[in-house]
């Protein structure tokens, strides 16, 4: 099977390479279970990592291999490939797969009940939401164009009557005023603006219409049928590991300086920033990696409007119910 998808995630075949930005990192118990992250090792992925030091996989009876993702890693190709069991995706390219293509990917629970997804412009030059980019230049990588189309489409505005020009993870055209905004991560780019000595502003796209989750735990049909036991000890111990994180946000980045974070060319501080930050997209009262069925619903028909027509049947809750 080859399937042809976009975002940072799944660009279409199983030969994507796994491991290129650092080598996997396991945790020694008695099932072997490996989980493909959705980018390079930095606080949207502390759970884990606290999962995996304090040994809370090994108490499930896991065997975890954490395969760090990046820039040229496509999180859904690897669970194709049997290169993992579950896959961190975004709900739109996941979605997109199984509608379109037949991808047989179940979604069994989200780490973000909110995107943190947003519109990072200066404070100097503020955009504090959609109508304020009529006009203006905005910078978005070419596989998120579709979000803010559907994100100004939902607002009323016509995607002719903003400048997208492409996007390529780097503030410094921001930062240089050679555009106005960008699209990027809310939790952590704000602050790696202010680094330079310049203040930031954003807004989230979901706080304006575009109700997705991200970083949604995807598996494929037949990991699902054979491996339950294992994936409901995955989450279980994913959720141990977000508790402790949150219970002080300001903990953890510090004790992985040369371990999980060695290398990536962020200050820990930026860490800490982006750990608070994400805490209160990840809450929710069913607890964390819970999918209720009107955040579900939410991410439907925001994707309807975009045409990715999606139903509740590509989302299984009966893991999240047995943790």
């Amino acid at each position: 099977m080859t399937l042809r998808l976009n975002r940072r995630h799944f660009l279409g075949t199983a030969a994507a390479s796994v491991a290129a930005t650092s080598l996997p990192l396991r945790a020694s118990a008695a099932t072997p279970f490996t989980m493909q992250a959705a980018w390079i090792n930095d606080a949207e992925f502390a759970g884990y990592f606290i999962g995996i030091d304090e040994g809370y996989y090994s108490e499930e009876g896991l065997d975890l291999t954490y395969l760090p993702g990046g820039p040229d890693v496509i999180p859904e190709s690897t669970i194709i490939a049997g290169r993992a069991d579950l896959a961190l995706t975004t709900p739109d390219t996941t979605i997109k797969a199984i509608a379109e293509q037949g991808a047989p990917f179940k979604i069994i629970g989200a780490q973000y009940q909110k995107n943190p997804i947003g519109i990072v412009s200066l404070a100097s030059n503020p955009i504090l939401e959609p109508k304020d980019l009529i006009g203006k230049t905005l910078a978005v990588p070419p596989v998120n164009v579709i979000s803010v189309n559907a994100m100004l489409a939902l607002n009323g505005i016509d995607p002719a009557d903003v400048n997208i020009v492409p996007y390529a993870y780097d503030p410094t055209p921001l930062i240089q005023g050679e555009i106005d905004a960008s699209l990027d991560f809310t939790t952590n780019v704000p602050y790696t603006i202010s680094q330079q000595g310049v203040e930031a502003t954003s807004f989230l796209l979901y706080d304006f219409g575009f109700t997705i989750y991200n970083d949604t735990v995807v598996v494929t049909e037949e990991t699902l049928a054979n491996k339950r036991a294992e994936l409901v000890s995955w989450l279980r111990a994913s959720r141990k590991g977000w508790d402790e994180n949150f219970k002080d946000p300001n903990l953890w980045p510090q004790k992985w300086a040369d371990t999980w974070f060695a290398g990536t060319g962020r200050t820990i501080d930026n860490e800490i920033f982006f750990n608070n930050a994400q805490q209160p997209l990840m809450e929710s009262p069913a607890g964390y990696m819970a999918m209720t069925e009107e955040g579900i619903e939410a991410n439907l028909r925001a994707l309807s409007e975009v045409g990715i027509k999606g139903t509740r049947d590509m989302f299984d809750t009966t893991l999240l119910e047995e943790i």
